[in-house]
């Protein structure tokens, strides 16, 4: 059964209390719990006193109607003049607080789907923050054809479900009270849940009469879907899961998500779970964040893809320009591709070919042990986790690798007494012996972040920035991760005052919507590649959806949310928040090092705290942790024997504080108990 209904219209003045009195009445008759609001009523509270008089609920009146003024006018002027505020959240909490009270909700909105409450907010906006599914009140007569479609239209490019329309008041059929109903119905692709006649007098039996010409049985029922249990053996038939061994996917249960707004994503059985890993790292403002929804419809009336090969399109120019004001200095020049991976494997390419226009043979790159840049050839190339890239080995070029500073395990000597020391004194070894045929340089600044969020001390990444500029090896700084707000501030370099020669930026460039990434590079960089057609300098690479409008316009919206609530700024107190709270994990006894920069967090567990011992692979003891937040309504990811903690931006403290309450104790109760 759902959880209730929105009760909206074509326009104002189609009867929508009536029809919501007499959807409470019979659902009452039927034996459900009903609860009933109208959130926000102008021409004084005449409809909300005969909502509670036709249902007989006795909830309190500031419940069902928190807010109401006296002008019979759009809420957004009928509160102005008495220079009062609608405040949403009093509303959803209302909501909240009947829901809680009762088995079904049958809400009344206020006059058609687009009148506007407060600047910037309308009924569809209200509809969408309390999660319901609308049915729409209709006219019998002429235009009714027209507002009902439109009205349906606007509902579900909302990604609102429209259960059906209810034709109202009419007093005799003509010929139009007789065909509209199919033509909506057909043209709409909804049902049609009763034709109500006109009343000239109600009472609580002929309400409950009326109810009957009602279909309430369909808006009870949650919309026809295939059932759970399908689409878990179609899955398991048919899709082959990324870093997943699929035998143990076999034998599982398992989540599938079929919807999801702000921090939660919902599944299948209905259950809403906390998106603790950002759906990958990628998600910064919520699910449904209703700019980029917006912004993404928006550009679908103009074009959805135009190839960048030839052409040029607005929002990849637009985006270009916006790319080059937020990222270090000097990086001036864009080259779109589709996620962080090409756009790693872009960056190599152009360093080579580049020192190829220079005609200077430096065709070597250097690396880190534990490093993640991908999982395309050239990005495995240099990459450092055994576990992921070791067995591609026949496919890749060789490189030379350092060590990043992994201070919880790093070994200590006389001669390198710290543990970036140590690294930095390995590479500049490497330079010094080398550096005329070595290219370029690729790191992730200060957060390894696949490699089990390794956070390397303040100072190491301008060390290795004025190691690469003393024996001219271009940086690649792998942003894919870190970047958009991350670490807590825009990019990672920006904390060191590093500008690298060459930059990949992929994940949350979109806020989490579309595949998109950019390479940036150096003006000097970028005039290398410049010359004549027939010098063949062209730098010939590219992908079929390269700048695709779709996601370059996504990727305006979310720097353009950035900018507009301030994130950045809004983001210190929950990082200082984190901070504190994450310290009470040393006090279990299977913790043994807490890493954090920002909203990246890394907790690694062990089997012995005094000897930093680590579990063994086939313990599992991180999938066991994250099965044990999943009871509780988390979904999270780990990295082997790393909890990683990777939540949007958008998150509250009080989602925080439940997100590391659940955690604690589910890594308690993992570590202390048997396998």
């Amino acid at each position: 059964m759902r959880k209730g209904i929105f009760i909206t219209s074509t326009d104002t003045g189609v009867g929508k209390t009536i029809i919501t009195s007499i959807i409470a009445r019979g659902l009452i008759n039927k034996g459900i719990d009903v609860g009933v609001m109208k959130p926000i009523q102008t021409g004084g509270r005449t409809d909300s006193k005969f909502l509670v008089k036709m249902t007989g609920i006795k909830d309190s009146h500031s419940l069902i109607n928190p807010f109401f003024a006296k002008a019979p006018l759009a809420p957004i002027v009928a509160f102005k003049l008495e220079k009062r505020n609608i405040d949403i959240e009093r509303i959803k909490s209302a909501f909240e607080e009947l829901s809680s009270k009762h088995q079904f909700m049958v809400v009344e909105g206020i006059g058609g789907i687009l009148v506007p409450i407060k600047y910037n907010y309308s009924v569809l906006d209200l509809i969408v923050d309390l999660d319901l599914p609308v049915i729409i009140v209709s006219r019998p007569g002429l235009g009714t054809i027209n507002h009902t479609l439109l009205t349906i239209k606007v509902a579900r490019d909302y990604g609102i479900e429209v259960i059906g329309v209810i034709i109202n008041n009419f007093a005799k059929k003509g010929v139009c009270e007789k065909t509209n109903p199919s033509v909506i119905s057909r043209l709409g692709n909804v049902p049609i849940l009763g034709e109500i006649p006109h009343i000239d007098s109600i009472d609580l039996k002929r309400l409950s009469q009326i109810s009957r010409k009602i279909d309430l049985d369909r808006i009870l029922d949650e919309p026809t879907r295939r059932d759970k249990i399908y689409l878990e053996k179609d899955d398991k038939c048919y899709v082959w899961h990324p870093f997943t061994q699929m035998k143990d996917w076999q034998k599982e249960g398992q989540i599938i998500i079929e919807q999801a707004k702000g921090n939660y994503l919902k599944a299948t059985d209905g259950r809403w779970y906390l998106d603790a890993v950002s759906s990958l790292w990628v998600n910064v403002h919520g699910h449904r964040k209703k700019e980029i929804d917006n912004a993404i419809r928006n550009q679908l009336n103009s074009v959805s893809h135009s190839t960048l090969l030839g052409l040029g399109n607005i929002p990849s120019i637009k985006l270009a320009k916006r790319l080059v004001e937020i990222t270090p200095k000097g990086l001036n020049k864009v080259f779109y591709s589709d996620n962080g991976s090409t756009a790693c494997e872009i960056g190599l390419k152009i360093a080579l070919q580049y020192w190829k226009h220079k005609k200077t043979k430096k065709e070597k790159f250097i690396s880190f042990n534990n490093a993640y840049h991908g999982d395309t050839i050239g990005a495995v190339s240099l990459g450092g986790i055994d576990l992921f890239h070791k067995i591609y080995k026949p496919l890749l070029f060789d490189s030379y690798k350092v060590d990043y500073p992994y201070c919880y395990r790093c070994k200590l000597n006389k001669k390198y007494p710290s543990c970036e020391l140590a690294c930095i004194g390995k590479l500049k070894k490497i330079l010094d012996k080398y550096h005329n045929n070595i290219g370029a340089l690729i790191i992730e600044p200060l957060v390894q972040a696949a490699g089990g969020m390794i956070v390397s001390p303040f100072g190491f990444l301008k060390e290795v920035k004025k190691l690469c500029n003393r024996y001219d090896v271009l940086m690649i700084a792998d942003e894919v991760a870190t970047g958009f707000g991350r670490t807590g501030r825009m990019f990672a370099c920006e904390y060191e005052g590093v500008s690298p020669d060459i930059m990949a930026a992929a994940k949350s460039i979109t806020g989490g919507y579309l595949p998109l990434a950019a390479t940036l590079v150096t003006d000097e960089i970028y005039k290398t590649f410049l010359g004549d057609y027939a010098e063949k300098k062209t730098f010939f690479h590219g992908h079929t959806y390269t700048g695709n409008p779709l996601a370059c316009r996504a990727a305006i919206a979310n720097l353009e949310i950035f900018k507009k609530e301030r994130i950045l700024e809004k983001l210190r107190p929950k990082i200082e928040f984190l901070e504190k709270e994450l310290k009470n994990f040393n006090n279990l006894e299977h913790v043994g090092d807490i890493r954090q920069k920002g909203f990246m967090v890394g907790i690694e567990l062990v089997k012995d705290k005094a000897t930093k011992e680590e579990y063994r692979w086939e313990e599992k003891i991180g999938i066991r942790v994250i099965e044990e937040v999943k009871k509780h309504g988390i979904i999270m990811r780990p990295l082997g024997n790393v909890i990683v903690l990777m939540p949007p931006l958008s998150i509250t403290i009080a989602e925080l504080k439940f997100l590391l309450d659940v955690t604690y104790e589910a890594i308690r109760t993992v570590t202390t108990s048997r396998i």
